[in-house]
C-alpha cells in the first residue's frame, strides 16, 4: 500500500501480509517449474517432490488468513483497506488453488511413469503451455509487487494463448486415441494435466482482477477485456 496510515504498526501488518503473498506466490512459481521439469524430463523424483511440498502451501494460506482476519478485528480498517484485505484473500484462494492443479500435475506425470506408457506420446509438446502458465505467474506477482494494472490487463489477454495451446493440444491427444486405442489410458492423463496448465493460467488471471480491484477499485471478473482496458485508463 502506497498511502501511509497514522498507526505504523498497522502500516507494517499489511506490508508483512503483501510480503508473506509473495512469497507464497514464489513457493507456487517455484513448484510449477520442478512440475514442468518433471514432466519434460518424466522424472519420478521431482514429480514426489512437488506432491511433497504441496501442504507448504496450504499451510502458507492459512497463515495469511490468519493475519487477515486478525488486522481487520483490531483495526476496523476504512472501505479502501477493507478492499485492499479482500483482495489478498482471493489472491492466496487463487494461488492455493493453483498450488493443487500443480500437486495434479506431478500425480499425473508420476502416473504415466510408473505406468510405463508409450514414449512417443506428445508430452514435449505440452511445454509451451506449461511454459506460458510459468511466465503468467512470473509476470502476475511482478504486477502484485508493483501493483502494476498495465501489465495485469496484459496477464488477462494472455489467457486466451494458454486456452488456444489446450485446445490444439486436446485435438492432437483425440488423433493419438483414434489411431493407436492403446494410448488412450496414458493420454487421458495427459489430457487432465493440459486441463491443469490451463487452470493455472486461469487463476493468474483471476490474481491479475483482483490487482485492478486493488488499485481502481473496480470488480473486473467476468468483464470483457476491452472494458477493462478502459477501466485502467
Amino acid at each position: 500500500m502506497s498511502d501511509k496510515h497514522i498507526s505504523s504498526q498497522f502500516d507494517t501488518e499489511l506490508n508483512t501480509i503483501s510480503t508473506n503473498v509473495l512469497e507464497m506466490g514464489g513457493l507456487v512459481e517455484s513448484q510449477l517449474h520442478q512440475a514442468i521439469y518433471a514432466l519434460v524430463h518424466m522424472n519420478l523424483a521431482t514429480a514426489e517432490q512437488v506432491i511433497e511440498n504441496e501442504v507448504k502451501i496450504n499451510q502458507m494460506e492459512l497463515r495469511i488468513d490468519h493475519d487477515i482476519i486478525s488486522t481487520i478485528g483490531r483495526r476496523q480498517p476504512t472501505a479502501r483497506d477493507l478492499r485492499f484485505l479482500m483482495a489478498i484473500s482471493r489472491t492466496t484462494q487463487n494461488l492455493e488453488r493453483a498450488g493443487d492443479e500443480i500437486e495434479r500435475m506431478a500425480r499425473m506425470v508420476k502416473s504415466i511413469i510408473k505406468s510405463g506408457s508409450p514414449r512417443n506420446l506428445p508430452t514435449s509438446e505440452l511445454r509451451v503451455a506449461a511454459d506460458l502458465a510459468a511466465a503468467m505467474l512470473r509476470k502476475t506477482l511482478d504486477s502484485f509487487a508493483r501493483l502494476d494494472t498495465t501489465m495485469a490487463v496484459t496477464i488477462i489477454k494472455e489467457d486466451d494463448l494458454i486456452d488456444d495451446e489446450y485446445n490444439g493440444f486436446l485435438r492432437k491427444l483425440i488423433t493419438y486415441m483414434m489411431e493407436d486405442p492403446r494410448t488412450i489410458s496414458p493420454s487421458l492423463d495427459l489430457l487432465f494435466l493440459a486441463k491443469s496448465i490451463e487452470r493455472v493460467g486461469d487463476h493468474a488471471k483471476n490474481i491479475a482482477e483482483q490487482i485492478i480491484f486493488i488499485v481502481k477499485g473496480e470488480d473486473v471478473r467476468h468483464t470483457p477485456v476491452s472494458k477493462v482496458e478502459s477501466v485502467i485508463k
